[in-house]
């Protein structure tokens, strides 16, 4: 494998590859992913976007093929994974240099409307509260490719309304290449330029999504909702 950072695209895969024993993962995927572009991956369970998603992240290796990343690469998990024993501020600048640490980490928390919950202890938080810190933690520091592993997928329907609207906000600030993983059709239409549509390790389809099919109930909203549904096997009544 070849890790090394890209200049005309965040992240370039080509022909990876990823095995468990004799399970292939991965078969010989392509991707590329463009600096400051939205692309949400859904697929089946058990397709492989995990898989592909810790490989970029650098968590896990790949078998075969090249892939290529950034040098600075965040995530942010279904689980906020905040420490208990640290209070907010703390948590979001974990790794920072310490002489500027809490002021990038009050700032950062301002930007996700938290500003005045930097000396909270993170059980003092809601769900949703909880993932605006772990945004926070993730962009602090200014990753050109932030991976997103369903993070809204724990939250009530109004809380994710609320968070598709703060990271849209977020995204067009910082402008990093993103990939977000999601079984929710509806959000990857609602926050994505691409969408992605995977089957057996590999990426079967792929869906630019303009303007007007960001608005839902329109007419374009739906028949793109309707194409990605029977991608996935999925016929509504």
């Amino acid at each position: 494998m070849t890790a090394a950072p890209v200049a005309a695209a965040a992240v370039r895969a080509a022909g990876i590859s990823r095995a468990y024993g004799d399970r292939t993962v991965l078969h010989e995927l392509d991707l590329e992913i463009h600096r400051g572009e939205f692309v949400a991956l859904i697929g089946k369970s058990g397709c492989g976007k995990t898989t592909l998603l810790r490989a970029l992240a650098g968590i896990d290796a790949v078998d075969g093929g090249t892939l290529r990343t950034p040098d600075v690469s965040t995530v942010v998990f279904q689980e906020h994974r905040l420490l208990p024993w640290w209070k907010v501020w703390r948590n979001v600048a974990i790794g920072l240099p310490r002489a500027s640490a809490r002021a990038r980490a009050q700032s950062a928390l301002e930007e996700v409307g938290l500003g005045t919950h930097a000396d909270a202890w993170p059980v003092t938080l809601s769900g949703g509260e909880a993932q605006r810190v772990a945004l926070a933690r993730a962009l602090v520091r200014e990753p050109e490719l932030l991976l997103l592993d369903e993070p809204f997928a724990a939250l009530d329907a109004l809380t994710r309304i609320r968070m598709h609207g703060l990271v849209r906000d977020l995204i067009a600030r910082h402008r990093p290449a993103v990939l977000l993983v999601t079984h929710d059709v509806d959000e990857a239409i609602l926050l994505a330029d691409r969408v992605l549509t995977m089957r057996e390790g590999r990426i079967a389809a792929a869906h630019p999504v303009d303007g007007t099919a960001r608005t839902r109930g329109s007419a374009a909203f739906a028949a793109l909702r309707t194409e990605l549904l029977a991608e996935l096997g999925v016929v509504e009544p």
